[in-house]
């Protein structure tokens, strides 16, 4: 055989190598690529419409429980306006491998993807966009990435439903494939509805405190400050022709320690056991037609859970103080409150 005839035929059999296959090399199929669909599903877990009838089902009530489900319908709601796609390297460094942004504007949609073939753990995020006061921070690499709340001492509401999935996929050379992820919500809400009566009141504030500040993505953990936690601006319902204060607070869970979970979670996940200590809080600022102001701070020792809504519900005193039936709810109430002298939230 001639020097040339030999050349031609190294070309040939090259070329059969190069389009017959990724899998002529098992040990490395990073340059192999296949197609395959996901499909996306946000799946709501709560308690808001139970929760709204229970503790507002009286007649005097229905214009704050309608108020109340008209501002939470971005926040429980399976609809998802974006959503963020990232795909993590599972061997080397956890480095992100392959990101994707998209408008979704949907509770559940499919994708078609092509990615080398290999393993990956997929991690997907919806409805941070409108939501000034998260962002997903570290998310170049796997265990790093986190929806992260702004870091203030006092800050705004959540104004989405943050949802959230993570799932193990390996991408397999010349197989049909479709991988379904659902997304579950990671923050929670809570009311605040006070009953005035006959009490002479010129304003009236509301925070809440007690939350994490982050929610690893990966791992699925909540994480809180070590130091003072921040507090969140209960934003202030207008019913109109009602006498009721409303406020509403939307932000993520509170401290639960692993004690409260009971059997009944299977079946309902809102459900627990109270603790010794309270877990968050909401202080309430009521300033009186004499100018003086009356704080009060509300205790509850049951916890906060990703999706779910508690109502707290109440009438103001004589001095301007917040008077619950609520037994889960304890109070601790200061008159003459200054804020100069106690170095508390500015009003």
């Amino acid at each position: 055989m001639t020097k040339s005839v030999r050349y031609l035929l190294a070309l040939i059999a090259g070329a059969a190598l190069l389009l017959g296959g990724c899998s002529a090399i098992d040990e490395d199929r990073s340059d192999c690529g296949n197609d395959f669909g996901i499909n996306y599903e946000l799946r709501l877990v709560t308690n808001m419409s139970t929760e709204i009838r229970t503790e507002l089902g009286m007649d005097t009530q229905i214009a704050v429980a309608g108020a109340l489900k008209t501002f939470l319908q971005d926040i429980f709601t399976d609809f998802a306006h974006d959503v963020d796609l990232s795909f993590y390297d599972v061997r080397d460094g956890f480095l992100r491998l392959h990101h994707e942004k998209h408008t979704m504007d949907a509770s559940e949609t499919s994708y078609s993807l092509f990615l080398p073939v290999r393993a990956y753990m997929h991690t997907a995020v919806a409805n941070l966009s409108y939501n000034p006061v998260v962002d997903l921070t570290g998310d170049e690499t796997c265990y790093e990435a986190r929806l992260q709340q702004v870091d203030q001492d006092t800050l705004d509401i959540h104004t989405t439903g943050l949802f959230t999935a993570r799932l193990p996929m390996d991408v397999l050379e010349g197989v049909d494939q479709e991988f379904n992820v659902h997304l579950y919500m990671a923050n929670c809400a809570s009311a605040l509805v006070l009953d005035p009566r006959n009490v002479g009141i010129e304003d009236m504030k509301a925070f809440s405190t007690g939350y994490a500040t982050s929610f690893a993505v990966c791992d699925s953990i909540f994480r809180f400050p070590d130091a003072k936690d921040p507090v969140i601006r209960a934003r202030r319902i207008n019913v109109p022709g009602d006498p009721n204060y409303c406020f509403c607070s939307v932000n993520f869970p509170s401290r639960e320690e692993p004690r409260t979970r009971t059997v009944i979670d299977t079946t309902d996940p809102f459900i627990t056991d109270l603790q010794d200590e309270s877990l968050w809080e909401y202080h309430v600022y009521v300033t009186l037609s004499d100018g003086s102001i009356t704080k009060s701070v509300l205790y509850l020792r049951s916890p906060l859970r990703a999706g779910q809504f508690k109502v707290i519900t109440g009438r103001i005193g004589d001095q301007g103080e917040v008077i619950t039936d609520d037994l889960d709810v304890g109070v601790s109430v200061q008159l003459d409150w200054n804020e100069g002298i106690n170095h508390e939230i500015p009003l």
